[in-house]
C-alpha cells in the first residue's frame, strides 16, 4: 500500500532543503504547500520571533470524516550542522550523505512519514478522525520550537512524536535535566613574574570537578561536564573561568542530588582557597535552571495500548522503552499532552555517518495509518483498545 518511490523522493527533497535550528523558513514555506495540498488548515506560530529565528512551528490541522478525539503526530524540521549543502546518496535501499555533511533523517524521515500516511489515507479514502500535526523548530537546540509553541492553536491531548530509531519501540519513559553554569571569579597576575599574587580560577574549578561523580551515575541518572571556558595567555594567572554542566535523571529526588552535589562541590573549592570568611576573592556565582521536564506514561495508557494493538496488526511487537535522550515530547507531557516516541529507523544521528533504509520508513508509514485506523475504528464502535 505504501509507494516507496515516492517516500524516498520525499525524503530526498526535504533533506536537500537547508533548514539548521534557527533558519528553518525555507523548508517551512514547502511543508506548508504539501500539507495543504493534503487538507491541511496551516497555522504558524510566532516562536520564530521569541527565538531570534526566521520561522515559527508549523501547525497542520486535519479535519476528520468521523466525531472522534483529535490525535497528534509530531516531528522537528530543524536539523543540526553541518547541515548545508546535502547531498543524499540512496544505495541498496539505505540513505545516507556523501559523508561531508549530516543527513538530515533526524528528523526529516518523520515529515516524509506523515506526508506519506496523510496521501495514502486520503488516497484511500480511510476513514479517520481530526488530526493533528505539530511540526517544531529549534528541536536541536533545547526544544526551542516547543517551549514557545502556542499550545492554543491545536486540541490533542495525546499522541506520538516520531523523532527516535527503533522502529520496534514506543518511549514511555524520558529524563528530566538541569543546566548549571559555573564561573568563578579569581584574580589576575604574571604568571611568570608575580604567580603569588594571583588566583587562578582554572585551578580552582579543576579541583571542584575533580570532585564530582560524573558519566552514569546509575541506571537512570547521568552528569556531564559539558564546556569550560577562561584564560586569556599561557603567561598570565586566569582571573575568570566558566564550567557549563548537566544533570539528568527519571527520579526527581536523584535530579536535585545531583544538581546540588556539582553546585556544592565549586562551593567548597572556592572556600578552601580562602584565608578568611570575608575574603573577596575568590567568588563564586551559580546559574541554574530547569532544561526539561521528564516523561513517564504508564504501559496502560490508551496511547501505549493503541500503538502495541496496531503493532499486531501488522505481525509486529513493540515494546516501551526508557531512554536518556530527550524530545519535544518532554514539553508536550509537561503541558497535560501525553505523547509517546516512535521510531523511524535514523542511525548514527548528527554524525557524517547517518543512515536510513526505505524499509524502516516504510513500517513507520504503516504503523502511523493503522494507528489512525484503529482510533478511529475504536471511537465509532465505542470500545476501548
Amino acid at each position: 500500500m505504501i509507494d516507496r518511490e515516492r517516500l524516498a523522493e520525499t525524503f530526498k527533497f526535504l533533506v536537500e532543503i537547508d533548514s539548521v535550528s534557527k533558519q528553518e523558513k525555507a523548508i517551512c514555506v514547502e511543508l506548508t504547500k504539501m500539507f495543504k495540498s493534503l487538507g491541511g488548515d496551516i497555522f504558524i506560530d510566532d516562536a520564530g520571533e521569541k527565538m531570534g529565528g526566521n520561522s515559527g512551528n508549523l501547525i497542520i490541522k486535519i479535519k476528520g470524516d468521523i466525531d472522534a478525539p483529535s490525535i497528534l503526530f509530531s516531528a522537528h524540521m530543524d536539523t543540526v550542522e553541518p547541515g548545508r549543502g546535502i547531498k543524499p546518496v540512496l544505495k541498496n535501499g539505505v540513505f545516507t550523505s556523501d559523508g561531508t555533511t549530516i543527513l538530515g533523517a533526524d528528523d526529516k524521515s518523520a515529515i516524509a512519514v506523515l506526508l506519506e500516511a496523510l496521501r495514502i489515507i486520503r488516497e484511500k479514502n480511510i476513514q479517520h478522525g481530526p488530526v493533528e500535526l505539530v511540526i517544531t523548530v529549534c528541536e536541536e537546540i533545547g526544544l526551542l520550537g516547543a517551549k514557545h509553541l502556542d499550545f492554543d492553536l491545536f486540541k490533542a491531548r495525546y499522541g506520538y512524536a516520531l523523532d527516535t530509531s527503533d522502529t520496534e519501540s514506543i518511549v514511555t519513559s524520558a529524563p528530566a535535566a538541569n543546566t548549571i553554569k559555573l564561573s568563578i571569579y579569581g584574580k589576575d597576575a604574571h604568571a611568570g613574574a608575580e604567580p603569588e599574587k594571583g588566583i587562578n580560577a582554572i585551578s580552582i574549578a579543576g579541583k571542584a570537578i575533580a570532585s564530582i561523580e560524573s558519566g552514569r551515575i546509575d541506571h537512570e541518572t547521568t552528569c556531564n561536564i559539558g564546556l569550560i571556558k577562561g584564560g586569556k595567555a599561557t603567561n598570565i594567572v586566569p582571573d575568570f573561568v566558566t564550567v557549563n554542566c548537566e544533570a539528568r535523571s527519571h527520579n526527581k529526588k536523584k535530579l536535585d542530588n545531583v544538581t546540588n552535589g556539582i553546585i556544592s562541590a565549586f562551593k567548597n573549592a572556592v572556600d578552601e582557597y580562602k584565608t578568611s570568611p570575608d575574603q573577596e576573592l575568590p567568588r563564586l556565582r551559580t546559574l541554574k535552571e530547569k532544561d526539561f521536564p521528564l516523561t513517564s506514561i504508564p504501559d496502560n495508557h490508551y496511547i501505549i495500548r493503541l500503538a502495541r494493538r496496531a503493532s499486531e496488526n501488522l505481525g509486529r511487537n513493540i515494546k516501551s522503552i526508557q531512554i536518556g535522550g530527550a524530545s519535544d515530547a518532554n514539553i508536550f507531557f509537561q503541558r497535560g499532552i501525553v505523547t509517546g516516541v516512535l521510531g523511524t529507523g535514523m542511525r548514527k544521528v548528527h554524525t557524517l555517518r547517518e543512515s536510513i533504509s526505505i524499509d524502516d520508513m516504510v513500517k513507520t508509514t504503516e504503523l502511523v495509518i493503522e494507528i489512525i485506523k484503529m482510533h478511529s475504528a475504536n471511537t465509532v464502535a465505542g470500545r476501548d483498545i
